[in-house]
């Protein structure tokens, strides 16, 4: 299984074992033709388009890609810091490598905000510069699932470590899932500048939390999640056991989706305000089965079926994420869109997705092809021209 890095796509870092690992580039890959999806239908359909069935399930699927990507920053972090690990490095050594990695992806986060802003110069307001953006929360992610990782391994060692990390990062996702309803309504930090706020909840600068943003609340307990499953996944039973540690976790993932079916249809409610599409921990549950479930497949894709047959498409812009991510946005949104916003008819929005995709693809191909490359490109430029 053609594999490359299991740490966030484009940080150079490589963890462990890659020939076994395909499936979380496949994963990554699915997060991109989601995001691609949503996106594409979201910012070029008309309005009469938008009042489709087809539209209301593409918007959807749309409450996945970014679960996807926090859930596999956590597992490849997990993967990253096992390797570390092992290495009898200490833990603040471990968590330096890990925190900077995580400072250098929130920077990117922000530099991204910066190129879109003077993109877009002359209508985009300067409060865009400040957005919280799916970037930013992974940098963000990052850096605080060092810190957790530091705290544990500085206390625990050995198999008990292994075991109080499972435990501390389950324990940071669930909170972070219960708090978020009132963080978001009756008690909100409205205390704060607007821009740590939004961190919070997403405020922004426009006086209520905005479904749009991804603040910490509830978005980081995606990561957590990701990081005690990375944990679970490279113990020595689950390793000894993969077949069936997968399965298992399609099955929890089947119990969690189940559970919070059932308590989203108690008549109780635990919070005085309810928005169960944005900050109930009910459907925060069933995000994080379906994570589980999907992980299961891919993994059962990539070992057994196709997803292992020669070139995979989705493998590829997994490998590419961050910059497949990172480009695609102006030709979907921004001022150089390839087509019309909010004024065109589903056929046409789906053969300008289908071009963002091949687009996007051929975008991956040639950066994985030309990554490490480079050096060897600028010398043979280089040479006298009697050397040609």
């Amino acid at each position: 299984m053609p594999y490359t890095s299991t740490w966030p796509a484009g940080s150079g870092m490589v963890a462990p074992n890659p020939s076994r690992l395909a499936y979380i580039d496949w994963m990554r890959g699915l997060a991109c033709v989601l995001m691609f999806q949503t996106h594409c239908y979201d910012s070029w359909l008309s309005p009469n388009a938008r009042q489709s069935k087809f539209f209301m399930y593409s918007q959807l699927g749309g409450t996945f890609p970014a679960p996807l990507f926090l859930f596999l920053a956590g597992i490849s972090f997990a993967l990253v810091t096992e390797k570390l690990w092992k290495k009898n490095l200490p833990p603040a050594q471990i968590a330096h490598a890990t925190i900077r990695r995580g400072a250098e992806i929130f920077a990117f986060g922000l530099l991204f905000r910066l190129q879109e802003y003077l993109i877009a110069w002359g209508w985009a307001p300067l409060s865009d510069l400040l957005r919280v953006d799916i970037l930013n929360t992974i940098g963000l992610s990052m850096m605080l699932m060092g810190i957790v990782c530091w705290l544990v391994l500085s206390f625990h060692h050995g198999a008990q470590a292994r075991l109080a990390l499972v435990l501390a990062s389950a324990g940071t996702a669930l909170p972070i899932s219960l708090l978020t309803p009132p963080l978001w309504t009756t008690w909100r930090p409205n205390w704060l500048p607007w821009p740590l706020e939004s961190y919070i909840n997403g405020v922004h600068n426009l006086g209520t939390p905005q479904a749009g943003l991804f603040p910490i609340f509830p978005w980081i307990a995606f990561a957590f999640v990701g990081l005690a499953s990375g944990f679970i996944l490279q113990s020595q039973w689950a390793r000894q056991r993969e077949t069936a540690t997968f399965s298992l976790a399609g099955a929890a993932g089947l119990v969690f989706i189940a559970t919070a079916r059932w308590l989203d249809a108690q008549p109780h409610r635990l919070y005085a305000l309810y928005d169960y599409w944005h900050t109930s921990p009910n459907f925060w549950l069933i995000r994080v089965g379906m994570l589980l479930v999907i992980l299961t497949a891919s993994y059962a894709w990539c070992r057994w079926g196709a997803g292992r047959w020669g070139f995979s498409p989705l493998i590829q812009l997994g490998q590419a994420s961050l910059l497949v991510y990172w480009v695609h946005i102006e030709f979907v949104y921004g001022r150089f869109s390839i087509l019309p916003k909010r004024s065109v008819s589903l056929r046409t929005a789906s053969l300008g997705l289908l071009t963002i995709f091949l687009a996007m693809l051929l975008l991956a191909f040639l950066r994985t092809r030309l990554k490490g490359h480079g050096a060897e490109m600028l010398t043979w430029v280089r040479r006298p021209a009697s050397a040609h």
